[in-house]
């Protein structure tokens, strides 16, 4: 039953949306070349986005986790991305690098330019 469940929640959290995008992309005659693009880049910005906030976080592996051992609080961003530790002196000290962040950046920018790009070729092809 908990694998029923979970595959329920995986099409409901990947598919749907993913096929809801192309759906509505090829109605409106956008390149598919744009719509993997597109589709790429928002899941990878949602996915990088998602572990960057939670990298901190010692809910799935405790003894991992960057915090643990430093007496230190996990604290979230969301947006930006970001997890940090708050020590006992009150400074908050990141555990994402910048090479994870420009990853993240790069995808996002991706994700609105090929929106963008969607909507230049689509009023190109009316003219």
């Amino acid at each position: 039953m908990k694998a029923l469940i979970l595959l329920f929640a995986a099409f409901v959290v990947f598919v749907m949306p993913t096929s809801l995008v192309w759906l509505l992309g090829r109605r409106a005659r956008v390149p598919g070349w744009m719509l993997i693009a597109f589709l790429a880049a928002g899941w990878l910005t949602v996915l990088d986005g998602w572990v960057l906030s939670q990298r901190a976080q010692p809910f799935l592996f405790p003894d991992t986790s960057p915090c643990h051992g430093t007496r230190s609080t996990p604290v979230s961003r969301y947006f930006p991305p970001d997890s940090f530790c708050l020590h006992a002196e009150g400074e908050l000290r990141t555990v994402n690098g910048p090479k994870a962040k420009l990853v993240f950046w790069t995808a996002a920018n991706t994700t609105a330019a090929m929106a963008i790009g969607a909507a230049f070729a689509r009023s190109r092809q009316r003219a």
